[in-house]
């Protein structure tokens, strides 16, 4: 992986990581289309650089991380169903983020659904607590989003919306939960292939986690301001064409598949 790749796809990630149009397979494509080799540092690159991102959550919302105590506890009830699920299904987890197809799918599967979203979750409860009732859900919504083309954004805010959460408070659940999430996630790729990552792919790994925190901050303010104004139809919309220009460059021949 070059310099060049490394910032284009940190940048992707930087954009995509809390908009609802999956970052993961955005950071799929763009590999493809960049020609990165796939192999055990860049797929530890295209984890990795998520938690870059994720940090800028704290930066822009660190007096809530110390709101009480109560807070990390529902987000650890959150965060165990993707603890658990991505442990014993780690393998096949790799093997879906190498599938352009399958990224294709889910864009325009989950587009669809955010389509309706808004007239489906459209009365929010009085009440907008977190329970560790509504973590807990909103957990189990987060493991659909180990499928590439999902988006764990897009997962987590419909499951807080499914709760009774309003699209704003279930947003911001959503990017406090992505947190130890994407720390474990992180964490445990690079326990993986820590031998295999050489001194000069631990400065690209450092340099993309800089840029997507970067481009983070700037994507957050935009995408809270987008969410509660609009809802989730536009990011549906796009969703949809993009998944359908995917699968229609596969199926005029076009090798989107990354190299192994």
């Amino acid at each position: 992986m070059t310099w060049i790749q490394a910032l284009l796809i940190a940048v992707v990630e930087g954009i995509t990581e809390f908009l609802p149009v999956s970052s993961t397979g955005h950071m799929i494509i763009a590999q493809s289309i960049l020609g990165v080799e796939s192999t055990d540092f860049t797929r530890a690159f295209v984890v990795n650089i998520q938690f870059g991102a994720i940090l800028s959550v704290i930066v822009l919302y660190w007096k809530r991380f110390f709101q009480s105590v109560d807070f990390y506890f529902k987000l650890f009830v959150a965060f165990i169903p993707a603890a658990v699920i991505g442990f014993l299904a780690s393998d096949f987890i790799d093997a879906m983020l190498e599938s352009v197809i399958v990224v294709a799918i889910m864009l325009v599967l989950g587009g669809i659904i955010l389509l309706f979203v808004d007239k489906w979750f459209n009365k929010p409860d009085v009440g907008q607590e977190v329970t560790y009732k509504k973590g807990f859900w909103i957990g189990m919504f987060q493991t659909i989003a180990m499928i590439p083309g999902v988006s764990r954004s897009a997962a987590t805010i419909v499951g807080g919306m499914a709760q009774g959460l309003s699209r704003k408070t279930a947003a911001e659940f959503s990017f406090f939960l992505a947190v130890p999430t994407m720390f474990a996630a992180s964490a445990w790729k690079l326990l993986q292939n820590y031998k295999s990552i050489s001194t000069d792919d631990i400065d690209i790994l450092i340099f993309g986690n800089i840029v997507a925190f970067i481009v983070a901050i700037a994507a957050i303010k935009s995408f809270i301001s987008l969410l509660t104004r609009y809802g989730f139809r536009a990011f549906g919309w796009y969703r949809i064409v993009a998944g359908v220009l995917i699968l229609a460059l596969l199926a005029f021949g076009y090798d989107l598949n990354i190299i192994g």
